[in-house]
């Protein structure tokens, strides 16, 4: 098994905040997060796909269609988007980084079928954090 990364920005504003909560524990659980004016990101999406390269062409998923599939599916949605407001996949969803992962993963698999497996995503949100899934 041959394993492939491609590596997409986005930038994206958020805020945790949990409306059953009273904004003091907002505060307390989530501090600067929970900032009512928003907050934005810098993202970093590594895409780690798997497959077995094809004889003819040497690779089992062309890079650039890979990019491509990123962009139009994941990337050009979030990019300069409000993730609490703008994304209907979002929608519920506490966007932390875990779950902004776990939700890119959902949206990015099916358009990968047949061409090759998804087998990790890692989600860099600063220099510092950064979350990785494997679709468990």
């Amino acid at each position: 098994m041959v394993y492939l990364t491609r590596i997409e920005n986005f930038n994206a504003a958020h805020k945790l905040y949990n409306e059953a909560w009273s904004f003091e524990k907002n505060q307390a659980e989530f501090g600067k997060c929970a900032n009512a004016n928003w907050h934005g990101h810098n993202y970093k999406l590594e895409v780690t796909v798997k497959g077995k390269p094809d004889k003819a062409t040497g690779y089992f998923i062309n890079a650039a269609e890979l990019s491509s599939i990123i962009k139009r599916e994941i990337t050009e949605v979030l990019d300069h988007k409000n993730l609490n407001i703008d994304i209907d996949w979002l929608k519920g969803v506490q966007p932390t980084s875990e779950m902004i992962c776990i939700s890119i993963w959902k949206q990015l698999s099916p358009h990968l079928e047949g061409k090759c497996q998804l087998h990790k995503l890692k989600l860099v949100e600063t220099p510092n954090i950064y979350v990785e899934y494997y679709g468990e």
